[in-house]
């Protein structure tokens, strides 16, 4: 077997983590995590330090409680 070397560009990556496509990708994900829950879970996505991050949150109160119930985002991640 060959040794490969392999050297990152990290500022290359740095603005790929950064980048309206990952950005699309992430919410695509939540979106269908948040649709998956059910009624009363939401999807925000959002610029952190290093990367795009999206995030699945429970809206309402009765998908709150659903959520404590039934660990249903756990359940929808496919955890």
């Amino acid at each position: 077997m060959s040794n490969y070397r392999i050297e990152l560009n990290y500022a290359g990556v740095g603005e790929l983590l950064h980048s309206q496509e990952i950005a699309d990708a992430v919410k695509e994900v939540a979106d269908q995590v948040a649709a998956k829950a059910g009624d009363g879970y939401a999807t925000d996505v959002y610029q952190a330090g290093t990367r795009v991050i999206a995030s699945v949150y429970t809206e309402t109160e009765e998908a709150m409680k659903d959520n404590l119930d039934n660990n249903t985002l756990l359940k929808a991640v496919g955890g």
